[in-house]
């Protein structure tokens, strides 16, 4: 490991299936563990320098990179299965050394809420103090906990095709919606993950049909739920149901934000963070 702890340690673990997991890790080893998990097409590296370098001051991170995206392996299965993303995040936090009791905050951005549901609702709480859902959807069903929007919508029309010029109209469309704010070079970086995942891939993690409301509903660790007020990839009115499903949970509205508020309002999500963070 890279003695540096304000610089990011890539690293890989075998999961359940043999798929090889990458994910980076930064920030003091003695502190809280934040476990940040990204949403569809996209990999560790759409939470920016900035604001991993932010977080590396005051949590140990782990950002994983999902099967099939970043520097992991692009497995032929597994992306329909609760149980394997579960077998997926606790080999991460396996190789990371976050045991039993280390008070893990787990982060999940987008379709990052359904994976830590997943793993919720298989392994249980007994390495988590807590969990963020940040513009997240936490079902692919009817449930109002996974209301997508229009751009989300719109960008399952040609984003799976092997045609690039139909997945690069496509996934700009998804690009140009995930943010109202921004400086430009974290839209083009989002856009640039969105390419980079495999069409397969971009397909099979949205073919899925998983509910996790009553999960939810026994939750017995508190969560913060994040949204902007603007996002039409994921509706504010998935975020808010989410909020109400979980017992001990708060809701926070980010009014200048579209999809990605740890961009589009850094500093007020690092504020709503640390306040969540010293309450646990």
């Amino acid at each position: 490991m890279n003695s540096d702890s304000s610089a990011a340690t890539v690293s890989s673990v075998v999961s359940s299936d043999g798929t090889t997991l990458a994910f980076r890790t930064l920030g003091d080893p003695a502190a809280r563990p934040l476990v940040l998990v990204h949403g569809w097409a996209q990999s560790s590296a759409c939470w920016g320098p900035e604001l991993l370098a932010e977080l590396g001051r005051r949590f140990r991170v782990v950002a994983v990179d999902l099967r099939g995206h970043g520097h992991s392996d692009v497995a032929e299965s597994g992306y329909d299965s609760s149980e394997q993303w579960a077998d997926d995040l606790a080999a991460v936090l396996d190789a990371a050394g976050v045991g039993d009791g280390a008070g893990a905050v787990l982060l999940g951005w987008s379709y990052g809420g359904i994976v830590v549901s997943d793993y919720l609702a298989q392994r249980g709480e007994d390495r988590v103090a807590g969990i963020v859902l940040c513009g997240a959807v936490t079902a692919i069903s009817r449930s109002e906990g996974g209301k997508v929007g229009p751009a989300m919508t719109a960008a399952a029309d040609g984003a799976f095709d092997e045609d690039p010029r139909k997945a690069v109209a496509a996934l700009a469309s998804f690009g140009t919606a995930m943010m109202r704010g921004g400086d430009g070079a974290s839209q083009q970086r989002t856009f640039g993950l969105s390419l980079a995942t495999p069409p397969a891939v971009r397909l099979k993690m949205l073919s899925r049909r998983v509910d996790h409301d009553e999960d939810l509903r026994g939750l017995a660790v508190p969560a913060l739920v994040v949204h902007g007020e603007h996002d039409g990839v994921v509706l504010p009115s998935a975020g808010r149901a989410n909020a109400e499903m979980i017992p001990n949970a708060r809701y926070v509205g980010f009014a200048e934000s579209a999809h990605a508020p740890f961009v589009e309002e850094m500093p007020r999500f690092l504020d709503e963070l640390d306040a969540f963070v010293a309450d646990l």
